[in-house]
């Protein structure tokens, strides 16, 4: 029997180092190395065991020209969930490892019991560490009450190598494991969830993937800061990670991808979450837009882009007098340090004074939007509320704001002026810059170019 060695690992970057150190020389983080054990690859044998016991053809390893190789890809599975198909490139491709995190009560389970149940072509195997197969039955009746899905198979275990030998007797053709944080192996002796099972769980279930083809999606957990828990290396060697946000005081959930290798990454889906799950949203403008705010100060609407679709969003700014010696600065949805700065272009370029006032922003909807075509409503928002003088309706703007002014050009200008102009306005104030490259004559939206911010409210507000 191999004899298990000792290795230290940092908690936030994965970084390994045969010693203790106390500054992590990769993230600079202090204190946040941890000894685990590196068991004997018994692990390498349980997986590849049950990908041949399960009948599935081992991939060969063996050295291959690269012109022997065939590009062509593999036919994709399509999850019969439009949003996630964006997400995921165009649908979930065969011996593919996902990893999906979000914080609690997010709705990761929600989503992936949901699209699970549509998938009546594909025997599949569910294992749940944290709930019970009567929680899982009631949430799939509230899901889908008139499923009569054979091919839906529930197993509630902690223990990886039991769950290789359902997989074996089972032989599904696709695999979700919630969560990843709850799977233990024998191999290691520590608790699950801790770096070292973390580590060997998700590397025997890559394996797993690797050699029978069948894809497995995994379920994570997130930290206080954010981010996926357990160790960097999880985020390494899964092929997809993919992020379920949202706040859970808004209906509004945001699907995006951070590393995809089988598409891109600026992809992006939507969901409103209901009563009875979650709801696809395929066009996302109408429903974060309002006509409850017609005659009302400090509202201005934005054409953004949250990865390639682009949609319309409300801008609401508050400017009240300082009730307390310290102004206050509140953005909700939005970077707080580029709204700082910007209150500093309104203060210094346009000459309004606003140190001895609060201003409080917010972004419509719950979504976090990080365009910085934002800008230009935003700076719109924050002087409406100051004067008290609403916005006429059917304006909108994309523009990016500089420090001396002026207003930068933006990306992918045709996509916002046409989503506009779909959604009935009549007016929209964009960047001179971008009127290089297209034909505004298409268009029956009238184009207003700006060159620098006074122009852009000399327009507004005359």
């Amino acid at each position: 029997m191999a004899k298990d060695k000792t290795a230290y690992v940092c908690e936030n970057c994965g970084q390994e180092s045969p010693k203790w150190i106390g500054k992590c020389p990769a993230c600079g983080q202090w204190n946040t190395f941890k000894e685990i054990k590196i068991a004997a690859d018994t692990a390498r044998q349980t997986a590849t065991h049950a990908a041949a016991q399960a009948g599935r053809i081992l991939r060969s390893n063996r050295p291959l020209k690269l012109s022997d190789i065939s590009s062509k890809d593999d036919p994709r599975i399509d999850m019969n969930d439009a949003e996630l198909n964006r997400v995921l490139g165009g649908g979930l491709v065969p011996g593919s490892i996902i990893l999906l995190g979000g914080e609690p009560g997010i709705g990761k389970s929600t989503l992936s019991l949901q699209t699970m149940l549509h998938l009546s072509d594909k025997r599949i195997l569910y294992v749940s560490g944290e709930e019970s197969a009567h929680q899982l039955k009631m949430r799939a009746e509230r899901l889908m009450p008139d499923s009569t899905q054979d091919n839906f198979l529930i197993l509630c275990e902690n223990s990886l190598e039991h769950i290789f030998e359902h997989i074996k007797e089972v032989q599904p053709e696709l695999v979700v494991i919630d969560s990843i944080q709850t799977i233990a192996t024998e191999d290691v002796e520590s608790s699950a969830g801790s770096i070292a099972q973390v580590r060997e769980c998700a590397s025997s279930l890559l394996r797993f993937a690797k050699t029978s083809g069948v894809p497995v999606i995994l379920i994570g957990h997130i930290t206080k800061e954010g981010t996926l828990a357990g160790p960097k290396i999880l985020e390494h060697i899964v092929d997809t990670v993919i992020q379920f946000e949202g706040d859970q005081h808004h209906v509004y959930r945001i699907l995006r991808s951070i590393k995809n290798r089988f598409g891109s990454t600026s992809e992006l889906g939507i969901y409103e979450m209901q009563q009875t799950g979650l709801r696809q949203v395929t066009n996302p403008s109408e429903l974060l837009l309002t006509d409850e705010h017609e005659g009302l100060s400090g509202i201005a609407i934005s054409c953004a882009i949250e990865g390639v679709r682009p949609f319309l969003v409300e801008t609401q700014a508050l400017v009240s007098s300082a009730a307390y010696g310290t102004p206050q600065r509140s953005a909700t949805g939005f970077d707080q340090r580029r709204l700082n700065m910007l209150l500093a272009v309104l203060e210094k370029r346009v000459g309004f004074k606003l140190m001895q006032k609060d201003v409080f922003l917010n972004i419509a909807g719950g979504l976090r939007v990080t365009d910085l075509a934002m800008d230009l409503s935003i700076i719109a928002a924050v002087l409406s509320s100051n004067v008290d003088t609403p916005i006429e309706a059917g304006w909108c703007m994309a523009g990016e704001v500089g420090l001396s002014g002026e207003v930068r050009p933006v990306n992918r200008i045709e996509q916002r002026i046409a989503e506009a102009e779909k959604l009935g306005f009549q007016h929209i104030i964009i960047p001179r810059y971008n009127l290089h490259g297209f034909d505004r004559r298409k268009f029956s939206i009238e184009i207003h170019p700006v060159r620098k911010v006074e122009e852009a409210l000399r327009t507004l507000f005359g």
